[in-house]
Formats: structure tokens, C-alpha cells, sequence
């Protein structure tokens, strides 16, 4: 009855041992990923793609992130477009917290239209991603610093 035992134990530990090393090399390869957001460019605009390679959303879907340094008191605009999905943006702040988000913008489409004001300055970043994750491909990103008309130039 021992050896039995023994035996029993040994058939059954081994490929526990190997199935719990191969799960712990699984989640080390998927931990390696680094997150990287873009930095907008100078002219703040930018033509990029949606894709499964991108930063899963927990909602399905998947996300681009985009950093800006923007100053207390800046009022931004951000316009997101696509013909290939239904878009959705979001601006946080450099804590992580979400200021605002926009699906549907007023003119009646599926691109996204959202403003802001800026109370804390920072780095900010902008995420985009489809509406219910639903949905990747080609987009355009602009954001604009809307400024009073008495401070316009001529």
C-alpha cells in the first residue's frame, strides 16, 4: 500500500509541477508588453491605426493612448475620425482620472468631438478606442487649444 502511495504521488506531482511552471512562464511573457504611450506631435495631430495590438480595454475592445503637456487654464478640443469605427475618446489626467469622454459628436456621425478645460497643468493623455469594442482600423486625432477671441491673432 506505501509503495502504491508513492507511486500515486509521484505520477501526480510531476505534471502539477510542470503545468504550474508553464502557466508562470505564460503570465511572465504576457507581463512584457510595456506600456508606451505616443507623444502627440508638435502639430497635434496625428493619422494612426486601431488594432488587437493595442492596450486590451477590459471591455472588449482595444485602446491607444496619446500624452500631451497642456496648462491650467488651457481649453482643448479633440476630434477623433474614422470610417472604419465608431469612435471613442477620453482625456485623464496625470492621475489617471478621465476629465471627459465623447462618443458621438454633434454632427450626427459615429467620430467623437469632446472639449475640456484644464484646472491642474501636466501631462494629460488622450485615449481612443471603438465604441463597445466594437470595431478597429484607421483613425485621425486632432487636438486644438481653443483660445478667447480677444486673445486671436489678426
Amino acid at each position: 500500500m506505501k509503495l502504491l502511495t508513492q507511486a500515486l504521488k509521484s505520477t501526480l506531482l510531476i505534471p502539477a509541477t510542470l503545468l504550474t511552471i508553464g502557466v508562470m512562464a505564460s503570465r511572465v511573457n504576457a507581463q512584457s508588453q510595456i506600456y508606451s504611450p505616443v507623444p502627440l506631435p508638435d502639430n497635434q495631430e496625428i493619422t494612426d491605426s486601431l488594432s488587437s495590438q493595442d492596450i486590451p480595454t477590459g471591455f472588449g475592445g482595444f485602446a491607444r493612448d496619446y500624452t500631451i503637456e497642456l496648462k491650467a487654464g488651457d481649453q482643448v478640443a479633440i476630434d477623433v475620425t474614422s470610417n472604419e469605427f465608431d469612435t471613442l475618446v477620453s482625456l485623464m489626467s496625470p492621475d489617471g482620472a478621465t476629465i471627459g469622454e465623447n462618443d458621438d459628436g454633434p454632427d450626427g456621425t459615429t467620430n467623437s468631438l469632446l472639449f475640456a478645460r484644464i484646472t491642474e497643468p501636466g501631462t494629460y493623455t488622450v485615449r481612443v478606442r471603438s465604441y463597445a469594442g466594437q470595431g478597429e482600423g484607421e483613425f485621425l486625432l486632432k487636438l486644438a487649444r481653443l483660445r478667447p477671441a480677444n486673445e486671436v491673432c489678426p
